[in-house]
C-alpha cells in the first residue's frame, strides 16, 4: 500500500462546514470514505483527532493521511476511437467515473485503461488524465501515454488550443441562434459541494441553437475553458439548464444528464498532425430527446 499526507487549511467560506463534508470535497472522495478516514484516526484537526460532525473553524489546519492500494487494471469496456504510442482518444460511457479517489479504488476509466500504458503527470491516481468528463456525461476524452504527450496536452488546454464541442438538450426555448456565456465558475460559497457562476476562475462557453420544440432546445456547445461543471452551470445561469440535470436543473426519473462530448480537435502533441474526432450521440440520449418531441433527431 502507498500513503501520503495532505495538509489543508479551512477557508473563510468553509467555516461551520462539517468535517466529513469538507474533507470529501477537498480530497475529491465520497462522504462515506471521508467519514471512515476520520473515524479511523487518519484525520487530525490542529493535531488532534476529531469526529465527522465537527464544525470547521477559519484557519484551522487539517491533516489527512491517505492510505491507498496500488491501482489495478480492470476489464471494463471503453470504446477506443484512436490509439498510438503517445495517446488514446476514447468515447467514455455515461456512468463511468474518470479516476479513482480514496473511497473509489476501482471501476473507473483509469482502471479500464491502465493496460493501455496511460501515464504522465504527478498524481499517481490520475495517470495520463489531462481533462475530465462528469460521471454521467458521455463522450470523447484524450488520455496521454507518456510525460511528453501529457505536458504538451496540458499546455494546449491551458492555451485554449483544444477544441471541445458538446451536444446538449436544455429546458426552455427562445435563445438567440448563437451566444456566449462569459462568467467565472468556482465553488458555490453557500454550498461548497456545488459550483456557481460569478465566482472563481474565468470561464467562457459558446453555444449555437440546432433545433427547438415542445419547450426544449438542442444546442451545440463549445468550451473555451474547462472548469468543473462549466457547461451545466453556465446554461443554468441563463435559465436553460441541461435536461435531467439533478444538480443545476431538475432530475427526471429514468433519464440521465443530457450532455455528450461529441467532437475533439487538437494538434497531436508529438507528431504535430491535426487531429479531429467525433463520437455520435448515444442511443439512450437520442431516445430521450425523441420522447420529448419526435422532431428531435440528435
Amino acid at each position: 500500500m502507498d500513503a501520503d499526507t495532505r495538509q489543508l487549511e479551512v477557508g473563510p467560506e468553509e467555516v461551520g462546514e462539517r468535517l466529513d463534508r469538507l474533507l470529501a470535497r477537498r480530497l475529491d472522495i465520497s462522504r462515506s470514505a471521508a467519514r471512515r478516514m476520520i473515524e479511523d484516526g487518519l484525520v487530525l484537526v490542529e493535531g488532534e483527532e476529531s469526529t465527522p460532525s465537527y464544525k470547521a473553524r477559519a484557519g484551522e489546519r487539517v491533516e489527512a493521511r491517505l492510505v491507498r492500494e496500488r491501482l489495478k487494471a480492470e476489464q471494463i469496456p471503453v470504446p477506443v476511437v484512436f490509439e498510438d504510442e503517445h495517446l488514446l482518444v476514447v468515447d467514455k460511457p455515461a456512468g463511468l467515473v474518470v479516476h479513482p479517489g480514496a473511497g473509489n479504488r476501482s471501476g473507473t476509466l483509469v482502471n479500464a485503461l491502465l493496460h493501455k500504458g496511460i501515464s504522465g503527470g504527478e498524481d499517481p491516481e490520475r495517470p495520463g488524465i489531462v481533462h475530465r468528463l462528469d460521471r454521467d456525461t458521455s463522450g470523447l476524452m484524450v488520455v496521454a501515454k507518456g510525460e511528453v504527450a501529457y505536458s504538451e496536452l496540458v499546455a494546449a488546454l491551458s492555451a485554449r488550443r483544444v477544441g471541445r464541442v458538446y451536444r446538449a438538450l436544455v429546458v426552455g426555448t427562445g435563445l438567440p441562434s448563437t451566444g456566449t456565456v462569459d462568467s467565472p465558475v468556482g465553488r458555490d460559497p453557500e454550498n461548497p459541494t456545488l459550483m456557481a457562476a460569478g465566482v472563481g476562475r474565468p470561464a467562457v462557453t459558446h453555444f449555437e441553437v440546432v433545433h427547438e420544440a415542445a419547450g426544449y432546445t438542442m444546442l451545440t456547445v463549445r468550451l473555451e475553458t474547462g472548469r468543473t461543471h462549466q457547461i451545466r452551470v453556465h446554461l443554468s445561469t441563463i435559465e436553460h439548464p441541461v435536461y435531467a440535470d439533478p444538480l443545476y436543473g431538475e432530475p427526471v426519473p429514468g433519464q440521465r444528464l443530457w450532455l455528450h462530448a461529441e467532437r475533439l480537435i487538437f494538434t497531436h502533441p508529438v507528431t504535430g498532425e491535426w487531429a479531429e474526432f467525433e463520437a455520435p450521440v448515444p442511443e439512450d440520449l437520442r431516445e430521450a430527446a425523441r420522447m420529448l418531441d419526435s422532431s428531435f433527431d440528435a
